[in-house]
């Protein structure tokens, strides 16, 4: 390899190494998480092996055995070595001797059997406090209890008395541990739920009319200014590029302001009869415009500043020879302006498109997919599925199946504007120099 070679390789790296740790990076960990069954009950570490009242409901679901579920939720006592031990230790070493010698092995299913037993010992403590007592030194319950491996879980499911089949103990182990698993069902439940094919209904209307907005507002202010002067252009174009650069949180305030029902819209139209009322979450139809026209205005600056640009790069001779020739402005427009828009039109499309598919602040800001998340959109509804669920467990591995698909999705839109706009036309050589 030339040295030359070397040298722009050298430059290339710091660049190659931020396009894998802030683009490669996530997008892997992202494919990797999607396929487990992380979230804030699982943890993302390793897990152990507990039964609480949720699991007894669980199990019985998945088809263990009634019987010995509800014998799991008891707390049974069996006299063994250990709780001798203890004994021993406690109340000394004749009454554990005179236990050993009588009860050794046997099982209790409840504290007062337990007692009633001890209390025919001669060694025993005549106190009743120390007598139950004693009797709790032999408990051998799991619920509630913490394992850190599945065999010392056995171990103790085993000291409880319940038998299992090798079909109860893998639903036991299965159902009790408290870690995250590798699993396709993310999958299958973004197919499955209704709330996802919602939250897709609503983006797709979200996208559609927002980037038609913005797209077409933007290019029809760079138009209409083109043909200002050009002081009182920069003074347009300056207001129009107000709500770019506005901190989201001020410009949905200043929009919560307009529509709040004390807001500035329902005292102007209290004067014609109008009750006051919050314009932007009274009805499903009402949030929608609320959503697109705060994002298509802030999309349409974008646009203005884009297509703006490129129309002052038209050398003016094109325009000064089509008036020679008797061109009105909208021939103007249709034959030389919108033809050397190609390029800003594909980038503003592409650009937008992935943007309102990934990004949720101005709708979290303002309706926060309310009311009743008529307006919640997929990128909103990931959010709210990993990272903000108030209602429920957190659940970090669907949350990133459902990130996941966003990225297929905007790769494959990527590739049909490419083709779309004609991107091979567009980089081919000049036929004045084929």
């Amino acid at each position: 390899m030339r040295r030359a070679h070397l040298l722009g390789l050298g430059f290339m790296t710091p660049a190659l190494i931020i396009v894998f740790l802030f683009f490669l990076a996530p997008v892997v960990l992202t494919a990797v998480f999607s396929f487990t069954s992380m979230s804030s009950g699982t943890g993302i570490s390793g897990g152990a092996y507990e039964i609480n009242e949720q699991t007894l409901r669980s199990l019985t679901d998945r088809g263990f055995p009634k019987a010995k579920s509800e014998k799991l939720g008891h707390d049974l006592y069996r006299i063994g070595e250990e709780g001798l031990g203890a004994v021993e230790a406690d109340f000394g070493k004749a009454f554990a001797d005179e236990i050993r010698a009588e009860l050794s092995g046997e099982l209790f299913e409840g504290r007062r059997d337990l007692e009633r037993e001890l209390k025919k010992l001669r060694s025993r403590p005549r106190s009743i406090r120390d007598l139950k007592k004693a009797a709790d030194l032999f408990k051998r319950s799991v619920l509630n209890t913490r394992f850190e491996s599945e065999t010392a879980f056995l171990d103790g499911v085993g000291e409880t008395g319940v038998e299992l089949t090798a079909d109860d103990q893998a639903v036991l182990v299965k159902t009790a541990y408290t870690g995250w698993s590798w699993t396709t069902a993310n999958y299958e439940l973004i197919t499955s739920m209704a709330s996802t094919w919602r939250a897709a209904k609503n983006t797709a209307f979200y996208v559609l009319l927002t980037l038609s907005f913005n797209v077409g507002f933007g290019l029809f202010l760079a138009i209409t200014t083109f043909y200002l002067p050009k002081g009182q252009a920069a003074i347009f174009r300056a207001i129009w590029i107000l709500p770019r650069i506005l901190p989201p949180v001020l410009y949905v305030m200043m929009w919560k302001w307009l529509t709040w029902d004390t807001g500035f819209l329902s005292i102007f139209l209290s004067n014609f009869g109008v009750e006051p009322r919050n314009w932007m979450l009274n009805s499903d139809i009402n949030a929608w415009v609320c959503i697109v026209l705060i994002n298509g205005f802030v999309g349409a600056s974008l646009g203005m500043i884009l297509f703006s640009s490129a129309l002052r790069a038209i050398p003016p001779s094109m325009l000064a020879a089509s008036e020679v020739d008797g061109a009105n402005r909208w021939q103007q427009i249709r034959h030389i302006l919108l033809p050397q828009l190609q390029w800003p039109i594909l980038f503003t499309t592409s650009y937008q498109t992935l943007s309102l598919l990934t990004s949720f602040d101005y709708i979290y800001l303002s309706t926060d997919g309310g009311p009743g998340r008529s307006t919640e959109v997929w990128a909103l509804y990931t959010f709210h599925t990993a990272l903000n669920n108030y209602g429920g467990v957190l659940q970090y591995g669907l949350g990133a199946a459902l990130a996941l698909v966003l990225v297929v999705i905007g790769i494959a839109a990527s590739l049909f504007y490419l083709r779309l706009f004609k991107f091979n036309e567009l980089v081919s050589q000049p036929r004045i120099e084929q």
